[in-house]
C-alpha cells in the first residue's frame, strides 16, 4: 500500500536519472503517476523591509510522482541553502505557519540536527521525509500530516514534520515512529513533538516536549 507508493516513487526517480530513455516512447504511453495529494512547496529568505509572512513565497504545486522529481532535481538542495532560510511542502492550501487552520491546534515532530550533520544527513533527512510525505507512508495516519519544514541555521539545522492535531495521541505517536524507521535513528536517539501553541507562548529558549519516541 504506502510502502510500495513510495517505492512506486523511488523507481521513478531511477528512471528519470537515466536508466530508461522516455525519448524512446510515444507521449500516449508516458502516463504519469498520480499523488493522493498536491502538494506545494514554499521557500523563506529573511528580508528585514518585509514581515515574516510576506517573505514566504510559494514558489509551485505537483500532483504527480514525475513532477515532484522535476522539482526536486532543479532546485537546490537544502543543505545549500544560505542561513535562516527555509524549505517548505505542505498540502495544497495549507499556509507553512501555526495560525493557519489546518495547522493551528497540532504540532510538529522535530528533528534536530548539528553542523556537521549537515553534510551527512540533512538532505537524506529531508527527501526521505519528502517521500513519506507524498508517498502516503504513514498509512491511515497519511491524512494528518499537513506538512514538513526544514530550517537552516548558523547553530544547527532543523526538519519538522507538521500534524493537525496534537490531541490525537495515537497518530502523533504513530507518525513519530514511523519517522524514526525511515530515517533509521538509532533507538539512543530521542525526538520530540513540540504543540504549536506552546511554541507560541514559550517564556525560554526551548518548548517542552508533549510527545517523544
Amino acid at each position: 500500500m504506502a510502502t510500495s507508493n513510495t517505492e512506486e516513487i523511488k523507481e521513478i526517480e531511477r528512471k528519470e536519472q537515466g536508466v530508461i530513455n522516455f525519448d524512446e516512447f510515444p507521449p500516449e504511453v508516458l502516463i504519469k503517476h498520480p499523488l493522493q495529494h498536491t502538494w506545494t512547496l514554499w521557500y523563506y529568505e529573511p528580508d528585514k523591509s518585509k514581515l515574516w509572512e510576506e517573505s514566504q513565497r510559494e514558489i509551485t504545486s505537483f500532483d504527480t510522482a514525475e513532477d515532484f522529481w522535476s522539482l526536486y532535481n532543479h532546485i537546490k538542495p537544502a543543505s545549500e541553502l544560505r542561513q535562516g532560510c527555509d524549505y517548505s511542502m505542505f498540502k495544497q492550501g495549507i499556509r507553512p505557519m501555526w495560525e493557519d487552520d489546518a495547522n493551528k491546534l497540532g504540532g510538529r515532530w522535530l528533528i534536530n540536527l548539528d553542523k556537521k550533520q549537515r553534510a551527512m544527513d540533512l538532505d537524506h533527512f529531508w527527501l526521505e521525509i519528502l517521500l513519506c510525505m507524498i508517498g502516503e507512508a504513514f498509512n491511515e495516519y497519511s491524512d494528518d500530516v499537513c506538512g514538513a519544514v526544514v530550517n537552516v541555521r548558523l547553530k544547527g539545522d532543523k526538519i519538522g514534520v507538521w500534524t493537525a492535531n496534537s490531541n490525537c495521541e495515537e497518530s502523533v505517536m504513530e507518525i513519530g515512529r514511523k519517522l524514526k524507521e525511515r530515517l533509521r535513528i538509532t533507538p539512543k536517539v530521542t525526538i520530540g513533538y513540540q504543540v504549536h501553541k506552546d511554541t507560541m507562548i514559550k517564556k525560554g529558549s526551548q518548548t517542552k516536549n508533549s510527545y517523544t519516541v
